[in-house]
């Protein structure tokens, strides 16, 4: 495990070098799939389609029951089949429009977009899967380059609610915003493994913008919230935050992928309390480090130009059993023109 974490800290050094804002991710790489027989996917595919620009054909119509929170791999196969006789070459990420289904089997439903079914991306127990290709990647068209499609799903119970995440994405484009990054070390042991890491992330990224590593479960009163990272099953004080446009916060624990009937406090809940982008696991994934996003990888992609989906998929070695949720195309840190 040590070598690991010192193997993708030394990689940081890089990031700076070789990820280039002009190469990201653009809104013609982009697809919307749209489930038909759910009417909230449909309105958010639409209105996703309008403020984005995106064209008709990368506006990809599926169907399958919504009423479920995961889908057989036999649905699944279904579904991508019909997806892969409308996405044209050029196409390089997914934006998935629903909050349910969640999961295929054993995988996050992004995690199924982005690499199709495979059980070596599942594990049962304590035990690690297959890598990415795509983790801490130069690559800004990571389907010509590795053969995947990484997806995140606009994911919100409510038309409002996804109206107002898809909003602060766009309004943070190019935003280059002020903000905080907060690493907190909680009292809870079994959830607090990316502790670890904080003080290096503090030395590398001091210079650039106020990183906080603070000794406490969690946060609170705070209007400059741009990262938030933390380990506990419930995390209190959100209503008191101010979220800036673009900002991303996930808490590690088991089932925060679980969106819609999670025992565990659900990863939705950090949009519906003004964040851009979050992550959880749809299964049980251990407190195996590589299946979580490492802030430090996250955090060099996302201020050097990527877009959120971009950033956030790079930043995770084992995303086989988690969930992207967020606005994909938000880029703070990408200046407008090269949009």
């Amino acid at each position: 495990m040590l070598l690991w974490v010192e193997r993708a800290l030394a990689a940081l050094g890089l990031c700076f070098m070789w990820a280039g804002p002009a190469y990201s991710l653009d809104r013609g790489q982009l697809a919307i799939v749209v489930n038909t027989l759910d009417p909230l996917s449909l309105r958010i595919g639409d209105y996703y389609a309008s403020r984005r620009g995106i064209s008709f054909q990368n506006l990809i119509k599926v169907h399958f029951r919504p009423d479920t929170s995961a889908l057989t791999r036999e649905e699944f196969a279904d579904v991508k089949a019909q997806v892969d006789r409308q996405v044209l070459p050029s196409v390089q990420a997914f934006a998935l429009t629903w909050a349910a289904p969640y999961r295929v089997e054993c995988m996050s439903i992004t995690s199924a977009f982005a690499f199709g079914f495979d059980t070596q991306l599942c594990a049962e127990g304590c035990k690690r899967t297959r890598p990415s290709p795509y983790f801490d990647s130069p690559s800004s068209l990571p389907f010509k380059d590795l053969g995947i499609r990484p997806a995140m799903s606009i994911a919100a119970l409510t038309f409002d609610r996804a109206k107002a995440l898809i909003d602060r994405g766009i309004r943070s484009d190019g935003s280059f915003p002020r903000g905080t990054a907060y690493l907190l070390s909680t009292s809870d042991k079994a959830r607090n493994v990316r502790s670890v890491w904080y003080p290096s992330i503090a030395q590398m990224f001091g210079s650039r913008l106020d990183v906080r590593v603070l000794g406490q479960d969690a946060l609170r009163d705070r209007n400059d919230v741009l990262f938030y990272f933390t380990g506990k099953a419930e995390v209190s004080g959100l209503e008191s935050l101010h979220f800036v446009p673009g900002a991303v916060a996930d808490h590690l624990t088991s089932t925060a992928g679980m969106l819609t009937d999670s025992r565990q406090m659900s990863a939705l809940r950090w949009l519906e309390a003004g964040a851009t982008g979050s992550y959880g696991t749809v299964v049980e994934p251990c407190a195996v480090l590589e299946k979580f996003p490492h802030p430090a990888v996250l955090m060099a992609h996302y201020l050097a130009g990527d877009t959120l989906i971009e950033a956030y998929w790079k930043s995770v070695d084992m995303p086989g059993q988690g969930i992207f949720v967020g606005e994909p195309l938000a880029a703070p840190f990408r200046t407008r023109r090269m949009r």
